[in-house]
């Protein structure tokens, strides 16, 4: 912990593929020693859907201390051998009762209690519980036991993470992190102590469509028929990511800040390794 009174969180927005892997890895390689706890949003990290159990061990090593996802979290079906056990990671609590994983987690480090919690979005998404109430008791349970509480809304519509950022404002949280659209929005603030922002963005290839090939993509809007998107590749990548201090004794956002840097992709080895 650097200061006594706080710490310093970084959350990564949504990472997509191995550019997006590789630029977390090399990120934290730098600069993991300045953050008291990293989170990262991972539902796209294996070959931009899903997450295998290698990739989940992969960023444990990196020094990420707890992921995040959101829709495509089943989208590798080894999801569901090891998600149980997986102790860093969430899928949305809003998910139906009977539903493999957790939303919620309270992770202890260095001496101090971080609550951390998945939510997913209902406009123009899968369609899934109602949150409002059950996210408003759990942030309540976390609080008795912790006042930093922070949650991953993974949701499409930019009014509905801004309606709900200030509703979550009211109820205590430190921050709230939106993603999905994987577009960093330049609207971070600090309301009623919640750090917010509507998407942190995402980690992966600049060249691509959002991480995804752009031939794949400008196909599938010229001609409406499906298939199969891939990851970007290319000879830069781009790391998205949310830098928050928080009061560890009130649970308040001191300070946040928008983390946007490009790294050239020169490791020929590793890019031409297969995609996992």
């Amino acid at each position: 912990m650097k200061d006594n009174n706080s710490i310093k969180i970084i959350f990564f927005g949504d990472i997509v593929g191995k550019p997006g892997r590789f630029a977390v890895r090399d990120f934290l390689a730098e600069n993991k020693e300045n953050y008291d706890f990293v989170i990262a949003n991972v539902e796209n990290a294996s070959h931009g859907f899903g997450l295998t159990e290698k990739n989940y061990s992969e960023f444990i090593e990196y020094g990420i201390d707890a992921m995040t996802c959101g829709n495509h979290i089943w989208d590798k079906k080894d999801i569901y051998s090891y998600i149980d056990s997986a102790n860093c990671l969430l899928r949305p609590l809003n998910y139906p009762e009977g539903t493999p994983g957790v939303g919620s987690r309270i992770f202890e480090k260095d001496g101090f209690k971080i609550g951390v919690i998945n939510v997913l979005g209902r406009v123009f998404m899968n369609l899934v519980n109602p949150y409002w109430n059950e996210v408003a008791e759990e942030i309540k349970r976390i609080k008795e036991i912790t006042p930093i509480v922070v949650l991953d809304f993974h949701a499409e519509a930019t009014a509905e993470k801004v309606c709900y950022g200030k509703y979550c404002s009211e109820l205590g949280l430190s921050a709230m992190f939106g993603t999905h659209t994987h577009v960093q929005t330049a609207d971070e603030c600090i309301i009623n102590g919640m750090a917010y922002i509507t998407d942190a963005g995402f980690c992966g290839a600049s060249d691509g469509v959002i991480g995804m090939d752009y031939d794949t993509s400008l196909s599938r809007f010229l001609t409406a028929i499906p298939e199969r998107y891939e990851v970007a590749k290319g000879s830069t990548s781009q790391l998205n990511a949310i830098e928050v201090e928080v009061d560890i004794r009130s649970g308040k956002a001191l300070a946040v800040k928008r983390i946007f840097c490009n790294k050239n992709n020169i490791e020929k080895e590793e890019e031409s390794e297969k995609e996992d």
